[in-house]
C-alpha cells in the first residue's frame, strides 16, 4: 500500500510506493538495450492490462481488444490509486496520508516502434484529446488536487517500456515544484498586475535570440535559465491557465508545434532521451471553473505549459544537494541550432 509523507524539512511530499519495485521492464540495465520480451501494450495483448479507461478506436471494434489507436488505461503498478477512502494520519512532526490518488497509462499509439516525433499530426491530437479528457474526469474529484501529465521517452530517461505511452498521476497535494510556480505567478501579478509566463514571452519575442519558432498562437523557446542542454518550453501566447479548457483547434495547433519540435530535437540532438511535462493549473472542484481555494483566481495565477528536458547529461551530486543544475550549453546556442534544423 502506498503512502504520501511530508517531509517538513524540505517543506515536499513523497510517495512511498514499495509495489512498483515489481512492475516489468523491457529494457536490460546492464547494458541499456531493449530486451525481447511480450508487450502488455501491443495490439492482441489487452487482457494484459486493467480495462481501459478511454480510447480511439475503429468502428466496430470491442472495448480491451485491438482496434483501437490510442488507449487509456489505469497503471497495473500505481504509486497512487482511486480504490481506497482518502485518510490522512499525524504522529507529532510526522504526517501522512493514505495513498489516494490516481494513476494513468495513456498508450499513445499501437505500433511498438512509434516515437511521440513519428506520429501523424492528427494521430497527435488525439492523444493530447486524452489528456485533456482524463484532467476532465479526474477534475470532478473532490479529493484530488492536482494531476501531472509526464512522459518518460527511453530508458535513461526513466521509461520500463520502450512501447510509446505517457502518464498521468494526480494527487491529493499540489506538488512542491507547482507549488513555487503558482508562488512566484501570484508574486508577479501583485506587482506587475500581469501573468508571468506572458510576461516572459514578452521580453523573449523582443530579444528573439531563444525563440525557437512560433506558430498558430504557440510559442517554442529555449528557456533563459534552461537546466539541460536542448530544454523546450512551449506555451499558448496568450493567457490560458487551464490545458483542459483546450478547445479542438488549440489542440490541432499544438500537435502542430510540439511535433515539430521534437522531430527537430530528434534530428539536432540524434533521437535524446528526454521527459516531457504538461503543466497545468491545479484542480478546483469546489468552486468556479479556474479559481482554486488556495491560491487564488488561476486566471492570472498560471500559465499553462509544456517543457521537454533532453537527459544527455546526469544529474549529479552537486545538483541533488544544492538544486542548482550545471547546464553545459547556452539556451541561445542551442536555440540556434533547433532553429537551423529543417526536414532533410
Amino acid at each position: 500500500m502506498s503512502e504520501i509523507r511530508y517531509d517538513p524539512l524540505q517543506d515536499r511530499w513523497v510517495i512511498i510506493a514499495p509495489h512498483r519495485s515489481e512492475r516489468p521492464s523491457d529494457f536490460a540495465a546492464e547494458t541499456g538495450t531493449e530486451k525481447t520480451i511480450p508487450c502488455p501494450f501491443c495490439p492482441g495483448r489487452e487482457h494484459e492490462t486493467p480495462p481501459e479507461l478511454w480510447a480511439v478506436r475503429e468502428a466496430g471494434s470491442r472495448p480491451d481488444g485491438p482496434g483501437w489507436s490510442v488507449r487509456v488505461i489505469p497503471n497495473r503498478f500505481p504509486a497512487l490509486n482511486r480504490e481506497k477512502d482518502y485518510a490522512e494520519s499525524r504522529n507529532d512532526i510526522l504526517k501522512c496520508l493514505n495513498g489516494y490518488g490516481a494513476h494513468e497509462v495513456i498508450i499513445e499509439s499501437p505500433r511498438h516502434g512509434d516515437g511521440l516525433a513519428d506520429l501523424s499530426p492528427s494521430h497527435l491530437v488525439a492523444v493530447l484529446t486524452a489528456f485533456r479528457i482524463r484532467l476532465r474526469v479526474l477534475g470532478q474529484d473532490p479529493r484530488l488536487k492536482y494531476a501531472l501529465i509526464f512522459k518518460n521517452y527511453r530508458d535513461q530517461a526513466g521509461a520500463s517500456l520502450a512501447h510509446p505511452h505517457s502518464q498521468l498521476i494526480a494527487t491529493p497535494v499540489i506538488p512542491q515544484s507547482i507549488r513555487r510556480k503558482l508562488e512566484a505567478a501570484r508574486r508577479h501579478y501583485r506587482e506587475s498586475g500581469r501573468c508571468l509566463v506572458c510576461s516572459l514571452l514578452q521580453a523573449e519575442r523582443g530579444q528573439e535570440i531563444r525563440v525557437i519558432g512560433e506558430k498558430s498562437g504557440f510559442i517554442a523557446l529555449s528557456p533563459y535559465a534552461a537546466r539541460f542542454p536542448f530544454e523546450i518550453f512551449i506555451a499558448p501566447d496568450v493567457h490560458t491557465h487551464d490545458f483542459a479548457d483546450s478547445t479542438d483547434r488549440q489542440l490541432e495547433n499544438l500537435a502542430e508545434i510540439l511535433q515539430d519540435m521534437l522531430q527537430r530535437l530528434k534530428r539536432t540532438a540524434d533521437d535524446p532521451p528526454y521527459n516531457l511535462f504538461l503543466n497545468t493549473s491545479p484542480f478546483a472542484p469546489h468552486s468556479p471553473r479556474g479559481m482554486n481555494p488556495d491560491h487564488g483566481s488561476a486566471t492570472h495565477g498560471f500559465h499553462w505549459h509544456l517543457e521537454i528536458l533532453p537527459r544527455q547529461t546526469a544529474v549529479a551530486g552537486f545538483e541533488w544537494g544544492s538544486g542548482f543544475h550545471i547546464n553545459t550549453s547556452s539556451p541561445e546556442q542551442c536555440a540556434r541550432v533547433l532553429r537551423r534544423a529543417h526536414d532533410p
